[in-house]
């Protein structure tokens, strides 16, 4: 092989190599899920049944996510109560409660189609543990509200590793929240992948009714979640998917205490 044979492989190794790792960390879409629309940018609603601790978090992620040129997020009034938080069709409800020692932090689901529209989603923030000294802080609150929020329109975790430096973003797991309390550019870029192409209906719509009873697959226990499809860098279970019949699902994400 000649000299500059070699060292055109070499080259030609890095960039490819370059161009693979900038495409991985730009794709962290949630199985493809998302809510269905004739256009971008559309708008989501996000019911607001959190407590005044909760409303400026609330309101900071709204901010952040509503960046992105695909997608832009509009506060209104609650659906529905924080303790049961039924989800309402065509929208978002955000909750918190004492919802008790069950293990988790913080939890989104949503409810999905044979073709993976999201129909309704809910968020939720458990004040059992954030009222522990750990995580009753500023940076834990932004962080938990923030990633629920983006589950809730089909972004999942950028890196779900607890000991990798943290990639400045609320996507990534950490046992600092410091520097992860917002969207980054990684984020952006894929929700606009997953809202590129557009559908034939809309399941994002204003909805000021609540669902009447608890829907399918609403529960705060772990063991009523369904199977788990996916673990985390503690090999514990982050996305539990349970099936509703005839290909409708309902999704769950769920951040762990430590």
């Amino acid at each position: 092989m000649s000299k500059n044979a070699y060292f055109s492989g070499i080259v030609s190794g890095l960039i490819v190599l370059v161009l693979s790792v900038g495409t991985a960390s730009a794709t962290h879409s949630w199985g493809g899920y998302h809510w269905a629309r004739k256009a971008n940018p559309f708008t989501l609603k996000v019911g607001n049944n959190m407590t005044s601790t909760w409303n400026s978090y609330l309101n900071t992620a709204i901010s952040d996510w509503t960046t992105s040129t695909v997608l832009d997020l509009t506060k209104v009034t609650g659906g529905t109560n924080s303790k049961s938080c039924r989800a309402t069709t065509g929208r978002v409800e955000a909750c918190n409660y004492r919802y008790g020692n069950n293990g988790w932090l913080g939890i989104a689901q949503i409810w999905i189609t044979a073709d993976n529209h999201i129909t309704k989603g809910a968020m939720k923030m458990n004040d059992t543990y954030f009222g522990a000294s750990t995580y009753n802080t500023p940076a834990w609150r932004q962080l938990v509200v923030c990633q629920e929020l983006a589950h809730t329109f089909g972004l999942d975790h950028q890196d779900e590793d607890f000991t990798n430096p943290n990639l400045e973003t609320c996507m990534d797991y950490t046992s600092d929240p410091t520097t992860n309390q917002h969207p980054n550019q990684h984020d952006f870029d894929e929700l606009v992948s997953i809202y590129t192409h557009l559908d034939s209906l809309n399941t994002a719509f204003q909805s000021t009714n609540p669902s009447s009873g608890q829907a399918a697959g609403e529960s705060d226990d772990p063991q009523t979640w369904g199977h788990d499809r996916k673990r985390d860098g503690h090999n514990k279970v982050s996305h539990f998917e349970r099936q509703l019949g005839k290909g409708d699902r309902v999704m769950t994400f769920v951040v762990w205490a430590e």
